[in-house]
């Protein structure tokens, strides 16, 4: 899973968000780190969506212009699980091991 797919699936978590809703929602949980492209997210969203990890939900008007909400299924809520405990795994054979564990970087 791709960083982009991890905070897509992450911002949906809380419940439904269409395109700029999830952008901001990524950025916030990284601290302005991590900024998708609309490209990206929309290229993202139609492989989570194949993979049936997303679905689209409502879709609205807004100035003329449609938007539409996705939600996180069951099976991209477990695939987020998933891939949260294998980062958290992998975080932890290094911070576990490193002498500077918890020291904030230089």
């Amino acid at each position: 899973m791709t960083e982009p797919q991890y905070f897509i699936l992450a911002a949906l978590m809380d419940g439904p968000l269409h395109g700029y809703g999830i952008i901001k929602a990524a950025e916030q949980a990284t601290d302005g780190r991590l900024r998708i492209a609309v490209g990206t997210l929309y290229g993202a969203l139609e492989r989570l969506e194949r993979a049936g990890l997303v679905a689209p939900g409502d879709e609205e008007i807004v100035d003329g212009r449609a938007r539409r909400y996705y939600r996180l299924t069951e099976d991209g809520s477990q695939a987020l699980a998933r891939e949260a405990l294998r980062m958290q795994q992998a975080a932890f054979l290094v911070i576990g091991r490193s002498p500077q564990a918890g020291a904030a970087p230089a």
